[in-house]
């Protein structure tokens, strides 16, 4: 079936235009165009016209860094719960995502991606992209809440044995810039098309550099789980800032990130190079009052998970329309703000025909409210939710 999306303001990725409509045929974005063109035109029988009443028209939201969702979750090591998840984040808008692994020992990794891999082309919902690895070859200084006996030095022939249970479906890989080989294992993955994440990192800022050079262009959850600025030693959050060639994920649920340090993002980084994630834990959503995430029981408190043995930080219970939502509270203008949520992913992580309202592209399309309501979710031009 074809669909026209009429009557809303349009955020294309790059442009925001109201009075538009959006055609999808074919699972493809087969037209954009004007209300008043809209009018005017004539459509077939089989073209199903959505009023969005004045609503919000944007590309779905892409969640490159995500560990779990409404009570399922990668470390489940089970396909069908990753395709639960799948199902699950299309109600809230999200068209792609990349299921993310925390470090674990080979086995279990092996087991992990192999069910990612397995739920690959089955989904009912979001579409996966392919898998974040997060770790292991990262600092062990700042493992947050990542096991620390999971962590290691580099390991090339490891790491081909993971690429190869993945059958080249591993996307992204935060890994610290510091560690000793570091340089060997960027080259092994550019050469197979791997975006590298610098994260859970305790580099000096010469190591982000020489990490840079390297290839390693993009970081994980910024100003989380790696070395601060200083005023003699910039660190990994310092090279972030510096350097315009570098993008940064941010977790903007207003916790794990200071609200005001997003008028400095705003200000010091170029607006194609913030990358909106959730970071979210497997409990996000979820109803209960025992939760767990990564092995460990877990309450919500303040805005986020926190360990229960402990209150320490445990991870984020964002979801990525809220996430759009707090960008705008913190001032980005919202088409920015969904920018970073779907036009930059998809162009970080080079998912061609995605991220954009613009014909021949994905018909992979969200329609949200002023109060950042799902209202509208449609993937490759099946609609998933629809409640006007």
């Amino acid at each position: 079936m074809s669909i026209c999306l009429y009557n809303g303001t349009l955020l294309s990725g790059f442009s925001v235009m109201e009075k538009c409509a959006v055609l999808i045929e074919d699972g493809k974005i087969a037209d954009v165009f004007s209300q008043k063109r809209f009018e005017q035109k004539r459509f077939a029988s089989k073209v199903r016209l959505i009023d969005v009443e004045g609503a919000y028209i944007a590309p779905g939201l892409i969640d490159t860094h995500i560990h779990g969702f409404n009570g399922h979750g990668t470390e489940d090591i089970s396909a069908d719960s990753i395709l639960a998840m799948s199902k699950d984040l299309a109600d809230y808008g999200v068209s792609s995502f990349n299921p993310t692994l925390y470090s674990s020992d080979e086995p279990t990794f092996v087991k992990a991606i192999e069910a990612v891999t397995e739920a690959m082309g089955k989904e009912e919902g979001a579409r996966i992209m392919g898998i974040h690895l997060e770790g292991p070859f990262v600092s062990p200084d700042k493992a947050g809440v990542q096991r620390p006996e999971t962590i290691k030095g580099t390991d090339i022939e490891m790491m081909e044995r993971l690429w190869q249970a993945s059958k080249g479906t591993i996307v992204n890989m935060t890994v610290a810039p510091e560690v000793k080989g570091m340089r060997e294992l960027a080259l092994y993955c550019i050469k197979r098309g791997i975006v590298l994440q610098a994260g859970h990192t305790n580099a000096l800022y010469e190591n982000m550099v020489e990490g840079m050079q390297a290839g390693i262009l993009h970081s994980t959850h910024l100003f989380n789980a790696m070395s601060q600025m200083h005023h003699r030693n910039p660190g990994a959050v310092g090279a972030v800032l510096i350097h315009p060639e570098m993008s940064c994920e941010v977790i903007a649920d207003g916790v794990h990130v200071h609200p005001d340090l997003f008028k400095l993002l705003m200000r010091d980084k170029p607006i194609d190079k913030i990358v909106l994630v959730t970071d979210a834990l497997k409990p996000t959503e979820q109803a209960g009052s025992e939760l767990y995430a990564n092995g460990e029981q877990v309450v919500f408190e303040g805005g986020c998970f926190h360990r229960k043995a402990d209150g320490v930080i445990a991870g984020s219970a964002l979801t990525m329309i809220r996430g759009v939502k707090n960008l705008v509270s913190f001032g980005f203008p919202v088409g920015d703000a969904v920018r970073c949520a779907s036009t930059n992913p998809a162009q970080i992580m080079r998912y061609a025909g995605k991220g954009q309202l613009i014909p021949g592209y994905d018909g992979d399309v969200v329609v949200f409210d002023k109060y950042f309501n799902v209202l509208i979710s449609v993937i490759a031009g099946d609609i998933k939710k629809n409640i006007m």
